[in-house]
């Protein structure tokens, strides 16, 4: 998220734009219809045709971070890695040794580790390109019409200046904006600012200048989104000429580095920095020992390639696009490759009630008065609120308004005018309109929850008769709502006051002495395959703790009805605000439900529940949702969200079912399954190794293997392992969270790479005092380079499994063919001309026995030194 800092920089921007476009002080300071005529258009906006005019001037309302990378540039942000640094700086001292082979099989390491992550990670992103096509976020734009404007929903992609926007609660600012008119109009400009509370926004110009734009009231700039009212706003720029375009790459863009991230950092520099260790000792025991300091030279950097993990960051890539590609076959959007880790890592999901244990399919059943009989005049005045106001429309408005008769019964068009009206916002929880109902008297009408009508109701009607709302009244009111939200029921009270039709501007402080009128009662059932997923999710280790808006009676009920046990009090908003973090971190541990929530309370639950150390997932879809979706190691919504909340996510399920989250969970812990395996592999090789190479450069007279062999050996070996993103998974391994353990790495490496350097050491025994290899240099770098090759190929198979490799767990076939071939062909090698022209020479008969029964031996002693490791430690 941008800081404050950011905001200086924008007020620097301002102050000296360099964009072709109008200033942003001029478009501020003058009035609204001056603002439309510097650009051509006027508070109906302009056409279509002249729209797609300037779409071929000013370009796609596209920001950087959101176009599509360039092929070099795509293919540069793979290649650099301090380990592809690392590995050509070698070829180039390998090149400038005169080693020219060498250098070369050192490039075509490094192209094969970039080619391969490049091609994998491109084959993903095309595919969540398509789907990204199917969840286009719209803005509703104005157009003049034949006899009065009309509004029509575009691509927020089509913007360009010169369009009017209309704009209400949820939204996202499309463009940088003149307003032209507003209606209690908060805007979240945090992600520009740094500050968190909403600022209100008015279409008049300043009476005062105003240095700082975002402290402009009738500027709206992208990046920011509305939390209530309502209004309409010029486009003033657009893509990369907003100041939003202009930092994203700088600013916005940049990620907050995961705890996955800093691991492989973690062990990426680890490696890089045993390399620079062992390289210079290698070199230094040669060179002293042999007295040949070109070849002790050209040796060392073969060794610091061969120690170097070059293929992780393409087993990293490749398995996180191979995750991606799989979610995308399941219609699941993945924004950001590595938070299919992080969805593996899970191991609590926040989730909303509505829509994700329900089936978001709100239906209107009741409309009653305080007492509980049918009352026609309670849905009357319910689809006066839901159809007059500007808002966002959400699900319960939608249910009202299917009741398409009452508008002909109460006609609405010929009886009724819009005078005014009061936003929602998640503190009141209500919504009020003001109409005209004849007479010259104006009617306010207030939906909203049930707690916040009564606190703002003094009377209620009875049979046409208004009478003083006691203690008593609200005692059977309050009854009769629980016993309804005890059948699955939700509860909107109506309530309304007649005035004089005198008053200009309506707020907040007149939603007071209201006349209660009733209720209307909804019914939104649980889904079928919500208990399942629940119960599938809790197997596998993730808890799923309900974080929402509704009252704690209904919330009972639904989460009674799909099986999540509340087996304490359900912890309240209110209540909530009491606590300190200390507290509420220790609470919100515990706890399974949460009722009656803020936004912020959302997301201070979740950023608690993080800082206690574990890795949390949000599922949500409103747009009271956006700050907890933001503060979530993964934000996950759906394709019908409002649109702050599709913009936080990092995963996007085109399907709302836990089920589908689920899949993606499980496709996140074989990822990250995969990755480990190549980790605790590469480690614990790379270190066996080390100990093989510096006793044999003291124990031999020659250099134990020539650089090309040793590049060789570890082209070769790189190539076996580029299916381990196709490997199966056990499913024991799948069936909790996983995250990343750099100690239990280090631990591994620190048992299993001492038994390959021991049958290493076999190796040199029988090849100098079978073979008699002390004066046969050639003889004893084939034998060693075969047994190198075989070994390491093999360890993999032991290593990918808790179990017994080959019996209890295969490979995948893709992994068990290039294990074959590349064994193979560090077989043959030495009975062609390439092996001949790499220095190898045939080997003795007796030599394949002996290597089998080493292999055999090796397998028996990596497993039980694993099994060990796996008693005692974990796999």
């Amino acid at each position: 998220m941008m800081n404050i800092r950011a905001g200086t920089r924008i007020a620097e921007a301002i102050s000296s734009p360099t964009s072709p476009l109008l200033d942003l002080g001029t478009m501020s300071e003058c009035s609204q219809d001056k603002a439309c005529e510097l650009l051509r258009s006027s508070h109906s906006g302009i056409s279509s045709a002249e729209s797609r005019l300037r779409r071929g001037q000013y370009g796609p309302n596209v920001v950087s971070r959101e176009q599509r990378v360039p092929l070099l540039r795509e293919i540069w942000s793979r290649a650099r890695s301090p380990l592809n640094a690392l590995l050509l700086a070698l070829s180039l001292v390998s090149y400038a040794l005169g080693d020219i082979r060498a250098a070369i099989v050192i490039s075509a390491i490094v192209v094969l580790s970039v080619g391969m992550a490049f091609l994998q990670e491109h084959r993903s992103s095309q595919a969540a390109a398509k789907l990204r096509a199917m969840v286009r976020t719209t803005a509703s734009v104005c157009r003049p019409g034949e006899t009065h404007p009309r509004t029509e929903d575009i691509a927020v992609d089509d913007l360009v200046p010169g369009d009017v926007v209309a704009l209400s609660a949820g939204d996202l600012i499309p463009a940088d904006l003149r307003l032209l008119d507003a209606t209690d109009l908060y805007v979240n400009q945090s992600a520009l600012s740094g500050e968190a509370m909403p600022v209100e926004k008015q279409a008049a110009p300043p009476r005062n200048f105003i240095e700082d734009a975002l402290d402009r009231s009738n500027l709206c700039f992208m990046g920011s989104n509305v939390v209530s009212g309502f209004a309409r706003g010029l486009v003033i720029r657009t893509g990369a000429d907003t100041f939003f375009g202009a930092l994203a790459e700088k600013v916005v863009a940049q990620q907050e580095e995961t705890a996955f991230d800093r691991g492989i950092k973690r062990f990426t520099w680890l490696m890089v920095g045993v390399t620079l260790v062992l390289g210079p000792s290698v070199f230094l025991i040669n060179g002293i020992t042999k007295g040949d300091w070109l070849q002790a030279l050209l040796f060392a950097v073969a060794i610091a390639v061969g120690l170097t993990p070059e293929m992780l960051p393409m087993a990293v890539t490749v398995n996180l696009a191979k995750g991606a590609l799989a979610m995308a076959r399941s219609k699941v959007i993945v924004k950001r490759l590595d938070a299919i880790q992080n969805l593996g890592a899970m191991d609590i999901l926040c989730t909303d009630k509505t829509g994700t244990l329900t089936q978001d399919k709100i239906i209107l059943k009741q409309h009653v008065d305080i007492h509980g009989a049918d009352s026609p005049r309670v849905l009357h005045y319910a689809y006066l609120n839901s159809y007059f106001q500007s808002g966002l429309k959400n699900l319960l408005d939608v249910a009202v308004l299917e009741h398409g008769d009452v508008h002909e019964a109460l006609g609405v068009d010929e009886h009724f005018q819009k005078i005014g009206e009061i936003p929602f916002d998640f503190s009141r929880r209500r919504l009020s309109v003001i109409v005209s109902g004849g007479h010259d008297r104006h009617i306010l009408i207030c939906k909203g929850a049930v707690e916040e009508i009564f606190a703002v109701s003094t009377r209620y009607e009875d049979a046409g008769t208004i009478k003083t709302l006691d203690a008593r009244h609200l005692k059977t009111a309050k009854e009769e709502t629980v016993l309804l939200n005890k059948s699955g029921f939700r509860v909107v009270a109506v309530a309304y006051k007649e005035m004089s039709g005198t008053k200009p501007d309506y707020g907040v402080e007149d939603e007071n002495d209201l006349v209660l009128l009733g209720y209307i009662s909804f019914l939104d059932p649980p889904k079928e395959s919500a208990r399942k997923a629940i119960a599938a999710l809790q197997a596998s280790g993730v808890r799923v703790k309900i974080l929402t808006g509704d009252n704690e009676v209904i919330t009972r009920k639904i989460c009674g009805d799909v099986g999540i046990q509340v087996a304490q009090d359900v912890l309240l908003g209110p209540h909530l605000e009491a606590m300190t973090d200390v507290e509420l971190a220790s609470t919100a541990a515990s706890a399974t439900v949460f009722a009656k929530l803020t936004p912020g309370q959302k997301e201070r639950i979740v950023r608690l529940l993080r800082a206690s150390g574990h890795v949390v997932g949000f599922l949500g879809d409103g747009i009271n949702d956006g700050p907890a979706l933001k503060s979530a190691d993964v934000g996950v919504s759906v394709d019908s969200a409002a649109d702050i909340a599709r913009d936080s996510a990092d995963i996007i399920l085109l399907e709302k079912n836990l089920l589908v989250l689920r899949e993606g969970v499980i496709e996140g812990r074989k990822v990250f399954a995969n990755i480990t395996k190549y980790i605790r592999m590469g480690a614990s090789s790379n270190f066996g190794n080390m100990f093989s190479v510096l006793g044999a450069s003291i124990l031999l007279p020659f250099i134990p293997l020539t650089a090309i062999q040793v590049l060789t050996n570890n082209l070769l070996y790189d190539l076996s392992q580029t299916a381990i993103p196709t490997d199966t998974v056990d499913e024991e391994y799948i069936a909790s969270p996983r995250r990343w353990d750099i100690a239990g790495i280090f631990r591994f490496m620190l048992v299993l790479g001492p038994v390959s350097s021991i049958f290493d050491y076999l190796t040199f025994a029988m090849m100098l005092f079978v073979f008699k290899a002390w004066t046969n240099p050639a003889l004893f770098q084939t034998g060693w380079f075969v047994e190198s090759l075989l070994t390491q190929t093999l360890i993999i198979h032991v290593i990918r499994t808790g179990r017994i490799p080959f019996i209890e767990s295969s490979a995948s076939p893709a992994l068990v063919t290039t294990s074959l071939l590349i064994a193979g062909a560090g077989i043959c090698l030495p009975f062609i001309g390439i092996g001949t022209a790499l220095g190898f020479v045939s080997l003795p008969l007796l030599y394949w026995p002996m290597l089998a029964a080493i292999l055999l031996l090796y397998a028996i002693l990596a497993h039980l030194a694993k099994v060990w490791f796996v008693r005692r430690w974990g796999l």
